[in-house]
């Protein structure tokens, strides 16, 4: 089993950017000293629900700060991306980490990013798919043109290329954030894994995988890529000496971030959404996933992987939204709970050459 952290860099209420950013840092510094696999980065823009606007970025400085570490993003926001562009910095992290870097990518939601970068709705409604099979060319072949609705361009050489041969180094890794059948389609039928959100449980995500298992053999998938499908969970963790005392953390902090990080999201064309209740919704994350003690929390991990098959975790780890708690709760993560879950896989993550 692999368990990584979910770094929003979330701003709670009374607290600047500059604050939610370095306890990001400082939660994967410390997350690669207590054993923990992975570190997944959030990207956001213009609200404070997640204060890191490039997960790219971010990823770059943590792989330079790191040895071990896997890092990933969850997720760069393609619609309002240039494939190509964020293939190149793929690339780059990949090769100049020693193949640390994992790229995870997603459709983002109709926000007013897509007016900003000027990529329009259309590009969330629709032109994703596009964008995705660019991206995913970029990275696997030596040159490449493009004559889609999106992107039109004379064929150029991929430089650097992420790797000189697929079977000794098929390049980065490449994750698809789904949240509907459609999402979950796209990927099987590329072979991709899947990044499931926090706020569905083991069923939904059992239910999940189990579609993209049929979609990918109804594409042609090979069986091999199927059967080694590595999806991943996104949940929260919050670790106490008593579950109630954990539970108390996160329902005290987490729902006045919610209120102000999820409110503060404009959509592009006015649309209303729905915002869910704060506690409601907190205290929903605190059933679904490993919050409470050490043995509560390996068991309720240990579950997830059981009914769901997934053997990959990004749980945020931030939820108190203290820079002390926070650093405490990862490694208790690393030292009470991953012993628990059997040998750690430290030695079979990539080391830098």
């Amino acid at each position: 089993m692999h368990v990584g952290s979910f770094v929003l860099a979330a701003q709670f209420p009374g607290q600047g950017p500059g604050e939610a950013l370095h306890r990001a840092v400082r939660s994967a510094e410390v997350a690669e000293e207590a054993g923990l696999d992975t570190v997944w980065l959030a990207e956001h823009h213009f609200v404070p629900y997640g204060t890191c606007p490039s997960a790219v970025t971010l990823a770059a400085l943590l792989l330079g700060r790191t040895r071990r570490l896997r890092v990933g993003t969850a997720v760069s926001v393609l619609p309002t991306a240039h494939p190509v562009a964020l293939g190149e910095q793929a690339a780059l992290l990949h090769l100049t980490s020693g193949g640390r870097f994992t790229l995870g990518v997603g459709r983002g939601g109709p926000w007013v990013d897509l007016e900003v970068f000027g990529a329009g709705l259309e590009a969330y409604e629709k032109g994703f798919p596009e964008s995705l099979d660019l991206l995913v060319r970029w990275l696997t072949e030596p040159a490449v043109s493009a004559s889609g609705e999106r992107f039109t361009f004379r064929e150029v050489p991929v430089v650097p290329r992420p790797s000189e041969s697929l079977t000794e180094d098929p390049g980065p890794e490449v994750v698809l954030a789904c949240t509907s059948p459609a999402g979950v389609r796209l990927a099987a039928e590329r072979g991709l894994p899947m990044l499931l959100g926090m706020h569905c449980g083991d069923e939904e995500k059992a239910a999940m995988v189990s579609l993209w298992e049929r979609h990918a053999r109804a594409a042609g998938v090979p069986g091999d890529v199927i059967a080694g499908a590595a999806h991943v969970s996104a949940g929260v963790c919050q670790l106490a000496d008593r579950d109630g005392e954990a539970v108390e953390t996160l329902t005290k902090a987490m729902p006045g971030w919610l209120r102000q990080g999820l409110g503060a999201h404009v959509t592009v064309d006015g649309r209303v959404r729905a915002m869910r209740d704060p506690l409601a919704y907190t205290e929903l994350l605190c059933e679904l996933h490993p919050v409470g003690t050490p043995g509560r929390c390996a068991d309720r991990l240990a579950a997830t992987s059981e009914r769901t098959g997934i053997t990959r975790f990004a749980l945020l780890v931030e939820g108190s939204g203290d820079l002390a708690a926070t650093e405490e709760n990862v490694r208790r993560l690393g030292a009470e709970v991953l012993p628990r879950l059997g040998p750690s896989p430290r030695a079979q993550s990539p080391a830098v050459p």
